[in-house]
């Protein structure tokens, strides 16, 4: 080994006896070495903020009445609601979460354009979930060197207990996993006393095991297979990335040539770059690539291979930065010499402004037709057979079903009225003989989250009767919180 630098900063594994080769991994399974910088710090914090949303949101609570849940988000499938906090969406209103699909899909294209694949290294669910396994794999067992040496290791009874450790708080960790998702679906407190007690839905229980099975293998087994084999954005990403987009990069015109003994090299008049060869970015890297070769498919730019080799610059005595985010145009600018044009906001270029222009449009359109959205509604169906009735005394008479929902969880007092159709009566059926003249109104009281179904005549006298059919609107409105709606109707004149 050389004397230049302390024996620490090299793996056993990754010199061989002359020190010029290394071993890059001791097997085809990955064993990815603990590194400590900012990057690490970084994905620390995005892990356990990401893992607390997941397990303490169904656990909120948001005051909705007496006559709704208070369960902060909650999708409830059995009354097709999805309660966000203070907002509550309809099967009716699913253009939201495709709205909010849409953003997320181009929130994405815009992250991947300026920071290259960021969420694949920071965010995304296999990504946080493996790191949290690999933690516990740490725990039982320790860092690389200390797992490789297990696994080539005899089977003891050292080893079973520490690999039964192991797997078994992974299926702790993945049994939380699932267990966590079902109490979206209900009530949580609820649902867990249910769960406990083996009462809840069969439903519950087949999530949480097939959730568990699929957080064990993809997490703790498969990993890196999951992001280069399974999963397809980093074939799609290529199409997102342009030269200015910030990507982790090997800069080669500092790096070599490569001199494991480079003081020695420089001492013999041998030309030698600041990368020692030491490999340090190749153990650290989940995927087990080398981003010396250059960008690669399996690279999900986490950055720890710069946390890696930042350690080792420092303790070379060369600046930091070796391997860097960085641009293809600010590489190349770097390649040939050229400092002092400095780099303007990559955010400000066409592509990344139309993404966010896209966005932000999304967004704001969500915004308004939220805010603006009417809260009750009303659906009128004519009957079709027969479509109009001549009565006794000459008069026509049309039938209707009038359905008012309310979409709050209030009841409240409403008022039914119609317009557009003069000299006309509307009497509703099963509620008496009175009818109603254009714009006196029927009161009527709407359940909390309830629709409402009437069955209702309009009438019109013979004198008063057009020469062919007119279009009239019934108007529901509560008075109490001014909402209003209405929709259109025809009076049917003659049978078709």
């Amino acid at each position: 080994m050389t004397k230049n630098l302390p024996l620490e900063q090299f793996d056993v594994e990754a010199v061989n006896k002359d020190g010029a080769q290394k071993l890059f991994q001791a097997s085809e399974k990955i064993y990815p070495k603990r590194v400590e910088g900012t990057y690490r710090q970084v994905k620390w914090i995005i892990m356990t903020f990401c893992l607390m949303v997941y397990y303490i949101t169904p656990w909120l609570r948001w005051e909705r009445g007496a006559h709704a849940p208070d369960q902060a988000v909650l999708i409830d499938m059995a009354n097709r609601r999805f309660y966000f906090f203070f907002i509550e969406i309809w099967p009716q209103e699913f253009y939201y979460v495709a709205g909010l699909l849409i953003m997320a899909g181009i929130g994405l294209f815009l992250v991947t354009s300026v920071w290259g694949r960021a969420w694949c290294g920071y965010a995304c669910p296999q990504t946080v979930w493996v790191d949290l396994f690999l933690v516990v794999e740490r725990y039982f067992e320790g860092d690389r060197n200390a797992r490789i040496k297990l696994d080539n290791g005899p089977l003891t009874t050292r080893k079973i207990m520490i690999k039964a450790g192991k797997h078994i708080s992974w299926l702790l960790i993945a049994i939380a996993t699932g267990g966590a998702w079902i109490f979206y679906f209900a009530d949580a407190p609820t649902l867990l006393m249910d769960f406990i007690t083996l009462q809840a839905p069969i439903i519950a229980y087949s999530t949480v095991a097939i959730l568990t099975a699929t957080t064990y293998v993809l997490g703790g087994i498969l990993r890196e297979q999951v992001c280069t084999y399974m999963c397809p954005w980093p074939r799609i990403q290529a199409a997102m990335l342009d030269e200015e987009s910030l990507v982790v990069t090997y800069n080669d015109y500092r790096g070599e040539p490569r001199r494991a003994h480079k003081r020695k090299a420089e001492a013999e008049g041998l030309e030698a770059g600041d990368c020692i060869d030491c490999n340090k970015c190749v153990v650290v890297c989940p995927m087990g690539i080398d981003i010396r070769d250059g960008q690669q498919l399996e690279c999900i730019t986490c950055a720890l291979c710069i946390d890696a080799c930042d350690s080792v610059m420092d303790k070379t005595g060369s600046p930091r930065g070796l391997i860097s985010y960085a641009t293809l145009k600010d590489y190349e600018k770097a390649k040939a010499g050229i400092t002092e044009d400095k780099h303007k906001p990559i955010l400000f270029r066409p592509r990344t402004l139309l993404y966010s222009a896209i966005w932000c449009l999304l967004g704001l359109a969500m915004v308004f037709v939220l805010a603006t959205r009417s809260r009750l509604d009303v659906n009128v169906l004519h009957d079709r057979n027969p479509l109009v009735v001549q009565l006794a005394d000459g008069s026509l008479r049309n039938g209707y079903t009038v359905k008012i929902l309310n979409m709050q969880p209030h009841p409240f007092m409403a008022e039914l009225l119609f317009d557009g159709l003069p000299n006309a009566r509307m009497r509703i059926a099963g509620d008496g003989q009175k009818s109603f003249a254009m714009g006196e109104s029927y009161k009527l009281e709407l359940d909390p989250d309830k629709l409402r179904q009437m069955k209702i005549y309009v009438t019109l006298p013979k004198d008063a009767v057009p020469a062919g059919d007119i279009a009239f609107r019934f108007i529901a409105k509560i008075p109490e919180i001014e909402e209003y709606h209405e929709s259109e109707a025809n009076f049917h004149i003659k049978r078709k």
